[in-house]
């Protein structure tokens, strides 16, 4: 006897047969999941047929012999682009998005506040970087933010995010905000520890733009170029050395790598590192050299290329910009002027250079130009200070001195610079040159007595007007009085003349 399954035997039919279509459907569409998360990173290569850099040539560089995806170099001081490669192209920034979160954190934070770490802010990711704090622990801001910088501490720059803004979302708006402030038109922040997210992205060129802002920090600076930092004693730990990526770039003592020198640069000034599979490795650089001042961005190199590519770049700015100060401007193209009155027996017939003497106390200030800018400045000197006369050029000059002022106003909006402008050499003046008026009234007020001596000459001098008076009118007396004489003459009486 042939019995219907019961209702509870088909629901379970029905369940066994959904799952069974299930894990038929699982194999397609989970290995495709899968590799969405699980990114392998690959590091770059050249690309075939590049001629290899040569580092007695860093002016030869080109954007193909950098191993970065992207990247870009430019002047500090004014912002000027000098060499870049795919520098739109939309990267992930990794690590360097703590550069921005570090500078809110300068800008906005107290610094001898003392924060504490919460749960929020801690990461709990497997193979990234921190500074290693504990939930409860207590850091004073100042150091947080050096201990971030260095150990490139994501919990850090949560931390800070949380201490600046209150929570995360808040003070990514805030770093997008502060990004648009400084130019920035293809970056989004989602975070501020640059950890991966899809709409986390940036460009090189506006990262570059974030450093350049950065640099000019005065704490900035000092903390981007700090590679070890001694962490003090907290509530619950006690202090610690910190060391971080960017000691390759700064110590001294690094060794030497397999590419063509050292990862240690020695005009290197900082500033950050950045690593993950999606990013590649990351580096921006800062380096001064001679008064001139480059900022690099390369986004997704090697290990090693981050470093090579960094240096290229720096080695190329710095074959291509030249920094004087306006002395040194100046002595390219002294100025030479033409005196009067001078000595017959001068050799250079009164020609005069006139020398630059800095001013007791001057601050310190650089032109920074490419070669071919500079050689235009000094030739066209007065496009770029203004000079002015104090004296005349008349004979005597003395050797020394001061003949007017040179001044120049730097770019960054600084106060003046002054500068006198004195006589490279004495001349005399010419033996029977007439006396200038201010001679004149030197001689002048400088006799006791002014009035001259009384002698004949000048008596016959202040004479002679009254005695020429006097004969003009003795001279007209004489012309008068014989008029008067025939005037009163008589008529000669008529003769032979008669009359009826």
């Amino acid at each position: 006897m042939n019995r219907k399954p019961g209702l509870s035997v088909r629901l379970l039919c029905a369940l066994l047969a959904f799952l069974c279509c299930s894990i038929a459907v699982l194999p397609v569409i989970a290995p495709s999941a899968a590799l969405a998360e699980e990114v392998e990173y690959v590091a770059p290569r050249l690309p075939s047929g590049v001629d290899p850099y040569d580092p007695e040539k860093p002016e030869e560089l080109s954007p193909d012999q950098l191993y970065a995806k992207s990247a870009i170099l430019i002047e500090a001081t004014t912002g000027e682009v000098i060499m870049e490669k795919n520098a739109d192209q939309i990267m992930y920034p990794a690590s360097t998005t703590k550069i921005l979160t570090v500078l809110l954190g300068i800008m906005m934070g107290d610094m001898n506040q003392t924060v504490t770490m919460t749960e929020t802010a801690m990461v709990y990711e497997e193979g990234v970087s921190e500074i290693d704090l504990d939930v409860g622990e207590t850091i004073n801001f100042a150091d947080l933010l050096y201990a971030t910088m260095v150990r490139s501490g994501n919990e850090g720059a949560n931390l800070i995010a949380e201490t600046i803004a209150g929570d995360q979302y808040s003070f990514a708006e805030l770093m997008n905000n502060a990004a648009a402030m400084y130019g920035c038109t293809n970056t989004h922040f989602t975070n501020a520890n640059g950890l991966h997210d899809d709409n986390h992205y940036t460009t090189a060129r506006d990262m570059a733009k974030i450093a350049r802002a950065a640099m000019e920090n005065d704490m900035f600076q000092q903390i981007a170029a700090t590679y070890t930092y001694t962490l003090p004693r907290s509530n619950l730990r006690r202090s610690r050395l910190l060391t971080g990526a960017s000691s390759n770039w700064l110590n001294k003592n690094q060794e030497t790598t397999e590419d063509y020198t050292s990862t240690y640069y020695p005009y290197a000034t900082g500033i950050k590192t950045g690593y993950h599979a999606r990013a590649g490795y990351c580096y921006v650089g800062a380096a001064e050299r001679d008064g001139v001042k480059l900022i690099s961005v390369v986004f997704y190199t090697s290990n090693s290329g981050r470093w090579s590519d960094s240096r290229k770049l720096m080695e190329y700015g710095f074959s291509q910009f030249v920094s004087m100060t306006p002395e040194e401007l100046y002595n390219e193209n002294p100025v030479i002027v033409d005196t009067s009155g001078f000595s017959l027996q001068d050799e250079n017939l009164g020609r005069l250079t006139l020398n630059v003497q800095p001013r007791a106390d001057q601050r310190a200030v650089n032109i920074v130009a490419t070669k071919a800018e500079m050689e235009a400045k000094a030739r066209n000197l007065r496009q770029t200070v203004l000079i002015e006369y104090s004296r005349d050029f008349a004979a005597p000059i003395t050797q020394g001195e001061i003949m007017g002022t040179m001044t120049y106003y730097p770019d960054d909006g600084g106060s003046a610079v002054v500068y006198d402008l004195v006589a490279s050499r004495s001349i005399m003046r010419r033996e029977n040159a007439p006396l200038t008026l201010e001679e004149i009234e030197n001689l002048v007020f400088s006799d006791p007595n002014p009035f001259p001596p009384l002698t004949l000459d000048i008596l016959l001098l202040f004479l002679s007007p009254l005695i020429v008076l006097i004969l003009i009118i003795l001279l007209l007396r004489r012309i008068f009085k014989r008029g008067r004489k025939y005037s009163r003459g008589r008529l000669p009486k008529a003769q032979n003349r008669h009359y009826r």
